[in-house]
């Protein structure tokens, strides 16, 4: 898509709207991570924040995310989705200019604060693709959200690195900010609302609070599919709060810092590279032929592996498998899951279930990013070891969407097999 060679799908037969929402994620995912990967050295240099308000920096802006979440995705349902998508990217650019402009630890508190509550751009952004493609396909569409996330985070940190040694520590955070505004601008110039005047009157009387409680409790395919995503992203967040530690710690500890570095941003690149390929090419090409309770299994099983290398890590080089394996797992099953989710609910509430589903991951990086220092300190494998774990128990209910048909929800929705 943005690589060169042959492009994963046939450009004439894309809808605009899609390529212009991914170029949307993509610049935002690209300010994103010109600046968040140095944000916690930022905040330690500056405002000299022990690791454990470090910890709580990261931990507030998932905290006010998984509050927002279904607020975000059901504004979304009853307004429209390009509104809703400019104030939370409006947010956005807020948040950056108060973390570049901070004269305090506060007011940094804040802008993370605020960045996640207005935080639903990329939940909007999916509702939206949701919107304007078919069920049958909407696995690979959601798919290649996460490549954009991928290929922003490719090119991102290396940007952000060369920025703040160049020009300073806080131009990153300003750079973050002019790019959210573009999005803002494309936005405003290119996209069309997808849901008519009456729909959004038919889903704000149709849901005046969105999903009741007692409805996703009996719902019992959206419980499976919140509880993956639950363990998936758990996984996740102790592997983005650790990895660095333990490269430095476990994977170049025979090497210099400066080695330490090169080599921590090589693999996550390697990362973000290798996820930006499973959603472009892989996924689109295994979906047809294997569906999406296959992918969640053999992405979960993938993930496992990813683990497993890390966890008995004695070198470097176990660090490449790692790479590779986990994000083609988590590329595999992520979209599946969500595109399995939209279809576990009625169309008026789509917006709401993918807020609530981000919430559910949010949830799960709160508390794995919260734990995964504590447990680190006891053993830096220890991380890795637990992930696996988690990884092969999600094959458990994954299971359930492949041999065991899906009864009807009390909505009246299935997911098909």
């Amino acid at each position: 898509m943005l690589l060169g060679g042959p492009l994963p799908m046939n450009l004439r037969k894309i809808d605009r709207r899609l390529l212009t929402i991914l170029l949307i994620v993509f610049v935002q995912m690209l300010g994103a991570a010109m600046a968040l990967p140095i944000l916690l050295l930022y905040a330690q240099r500056q405002f000299d924040i022990s690791p454990r308000y470090n910890t709580l920096l990261l931990s507030s802006f998932f905290a006010a995310q998984f509050l927002a979440g279904p607020v975000i995705g059901r504004l979304s349902d009853k307004y429209g989705r390009i509104p809703v998508l400019i104030i939370s990217q409006i947010g956005t650019v807020i948040s950056f200019i108060m973390i570049g402009a901070a004269p305090n630890i506060t007011v940094l508190f804040i802008a993370r604060i605020l960045d996640g509550i207005t935080g639903g751009n990329i939940i909007v952004a999916q509702a939206y693709i949701t919107d304007i493609t078919p069920p049958a396909k909407r696995t690979e569409s959601l798919g290649y959200i996460f490549a954009a996330f991928g290929l922003g985070f490719v090119f991102g940190p290396a940007l952000g690195g060369t920025l703040s040694a160049a020009l300073g520590p806080r131009i990153p955070f300003y750079m973050a900010a002019v790019a959210a505004f573009l999005t803002v601008v494309l936005t405003w110039f290119t996209l069309t609302e997808t849901l008519t005047p009456e729909q959004r009157l038919k889903n704000r009387q149709a849901r005046q609070g969105g999903m009741a409680p007692g409805e996703v409790m009996s719902n019992a395919p959206l419980l499976a599919i919140l509880l993956i995503a639950f363990i998936g992203q758990f996984a996740m967040g102790m592997m983005q709060a650790t990895f660095a530690l333990f490269g430095d710690a476990v994977l170049f500890a025979k090497y210099s810092d400066r080695i330490v570095d090169v080599g921590i941003g090589i693999l996550l690149g390697t990362v973000g590279l290798t996820q930006f390929l499973t959603q472009t090419i892989l996924i689109r090409r295994l979906l047809p032929r294997l569906g999406e309770a296959n992918l969640v299994i053999i992405g979960s099983a993938l993930r496992g592996v990813g683990m497993l290398f890390l966890a008995v890590a004695t070198a470097a080089w176990y660090g490449v498998p790692g790479s590779i394996f986990f994000p083609v797992g988590m590329g595999l099953m992520m979209p599946s899951l969500q595109g399995l989710s939209t279809r576990t609910v009625p169309d008026e509430v789509r917006g709401g279930v993918l807020g609530m589903y981000q919430s559910v991951v949010s949830l799960a990086t709160i508390f794995s990013t919260a734990l995964a220092g504590l447990i680190f300190s006891l053993n830096p494998h220890y991380p890795y070891w637990l992930g696996m774990i988690l990884s092969l128990f999600a094959i458990i209910p994954a299971y359930y969407f492949l041999k065991r048909p899906l009864r009807k929800t009390t909505t009246g929705t299935a997911v098909p097999k």
